[in-house]
């Protein structure tokens, strides 16, 4: 009895040991914002102390990339680890703008049950794992976060909601309530990034002796604009959109903060791993947002629409304030959480993300992808090395040389045609192993997305489209 009580007693010790060695995971997404919109990446307007602080105690990545140019995809990409085409979630899924002749419509649109997500993953290894904020992989209740890995939910099943209550839900949208746990919906007492922020720091305190991993996914700063006024009171020299998002940002900025200090409260900071990013370039016609200096937005494959801001923390294995110049994606992160949480990497065997640890803590000097892709319908990216090639349904292919021309502004196609055509037929090889879509946007829209990016085709274009929107406001 004594023997079998003290081996009782060694493995509850040998349990609690190996859980103080597991690394905490806290994953911060903000939704929609600008690539130039933070202080760390260098704006003078944005106020993120918060993460400005998260910048200079971590990583910031320069050449950090998602898997898509709008939400749901991104969001899948980043959830399987993979690429998301290769499963058929090409298209974001929006009710109401969808093609009829789509296999799947309304709440059907969503991540399929045979993709093993993140929190899966996680779970498998002993992780607790917490969602909260937007969801956007599906509405029917077999998505549910729920039922894919997660144990805590708060928050919403689609895409966008208004950030304070509903005096009443939108007729036809259900997936804009929010919901606590599984079928409860309640709507929010406060502003909605204050209170993902609660529930994420409740989650803390309730699981500060276990490993955890929260996906706190802001809809910040998303449309619809709208902000508290105690927030829009910090920026009496903006109007408008911009005046707003700069509000939302800060409100995102707090939130954070929030999480960010709770954690060092609770002496978790130094073993837990935190990433912020963003799902997708800023819109900057919707919201105001500022992606420069490169030029693009959300919805298009120029570097405003695919690349974001990146940041890492983890103070027992990376050192802060460095930066990271190689190209990296979203999808990297599940392979990266789940061997720092003491899972084997092989055991990843349907995925395209790598582990990023020993490329940013410098053990391994090379390129963690020397290829990445893009694809929506009939565009096309493929970036190898430092050239970019984009292809369109309305005007030839573009070439460029991203270490020379980040603004993607000299086209090198007629300098370079054999790269050019090498590097199409490259692309072409790597469409051939993907599944058509599941769901496809309504036709309209892919002029609606060519048309933005020509909008938004240079920087001097962005300038004066913000010139446009600011005497727009003060008229």
């Amino acid at each position: 009895m004594k023997n079998t009580l003290l081996l009782v007693v060694f493995m509850v010790f040998h349990i609690a040991i190996e859980a103080q060695n597991k690394p905490n995971i806290v994953f911060l997404f903000s939704d929609d914002a600008g690539y130039a919109d933070f202080g760390f990446q260098g704006s003078k307007v944005m106020k993120t102390p918060n993460l400005d602080k998260l910048a200079e105690t971590g990583v910031k990545f320069t050449q950090a990339y998602v898997t898509d140019a709008v939400c749901a995809p991104s969001r899948a990409g980043l959830m399987t680890g993979k690429y998301q085409q290769r499963f058929g979630y090409e298209e974001i899924n929006v009710p109401g703008y969808m093609s009829e002749n789509s296999k799947f419509l309304g709440d059907d649109m969503g991540l399929p049950l045979d993709q093993v997500t993140m929190a899966d993953y996680l779970k498998g290894l002993g992780y607790t794992n917490a969602m909260f904020g937007k969801w956007h992989l599906g509405d029917a209740d077999r998505f549910h976060p729920l039922n894919r890995g997660f144990d805590e939910f708060y928050g919403f099943r689609g895409g966008d909601r208004s950030y304070f209550a509903y005096p009443e839900i939108p007729k036809g949208h259900l997936d804009k309530r929010m919901e606590s746990g599984f079928g409860h919906f309640e709507e929010p007492e406060s502003y909605a990034t204050d209170v993902f922020a609660d529930k994420a720091v409740s989650f803390i305190e309730r699981n500060k002796d276990r490993p955890f991993f929260i996906y706190l996914a802001f809809n910040a700063v998303h449309t619809p604009m709208e902000a508290t006024p105690e927030d829009l009171e910090k920026f009496p020299d903006l109007i408008g959109k911009r005046k707003e998002v700069a509000a939302m940002t800060l409100a995102l900025d707090r939130a954070c903060g929030r999480v960010l200090d709770k954690l060092k409260e609770l002496g978790l900071d130094g073993n837990t791993i935190v990433v912020f990013s963003n799902d997708n370039g800023g819109p900057t016609d919707k919201n105001a947002s500022i992606n420069l200096p490169l030029s693009g937005t959300k919805s298009n494959h120029l570097e405003g629409g695919l690349r974001v801001p990146f940041l890492m923390r983890w103070p027992k294995h990376l050192q802060g304030n460095t930066t990271y110049n190689y190209p990296v994606s979203t999808f990297d992160l599940l392979p990266t959480f789940y061997v720092a949480g003491g899972g084997d990497v092989k055991n990843l065997k349907d995925i395209d993300g790598v582990d990023l640890l020993p490329y940013v803590n410098g053990s391994n000097k090379a390129r963690p992808h020397e290829t990445l892709f893009w694809k929506k319908e009939n565009r096309a990216d493929f970036r190898e090395g430092d050239w970019k090639l984009l292809t369109f349904p309305d005007r030839p292919a573009e070439l460029y040389d991203l270490s020379k021309d980040i603004s993607e502004q000299h086209n090198l196609a007629s300098e370079y045609p054999d790269r050019l055509r090498a590097m199409y037929k490259k692309l072409f090889q790597w469409e051939l192993t993907l599944q058509r879509p599941m769901w496809m946007l309504r036709r309209e829209f892919e002029k609606y997305d060519l048309d933005r990016m020509d909008r938004y085709r240079s920087p001097e274009l962005v300038r004066k489209e913000m010139e446009k929107m600011m005497k727009t406001a003060n008229e």
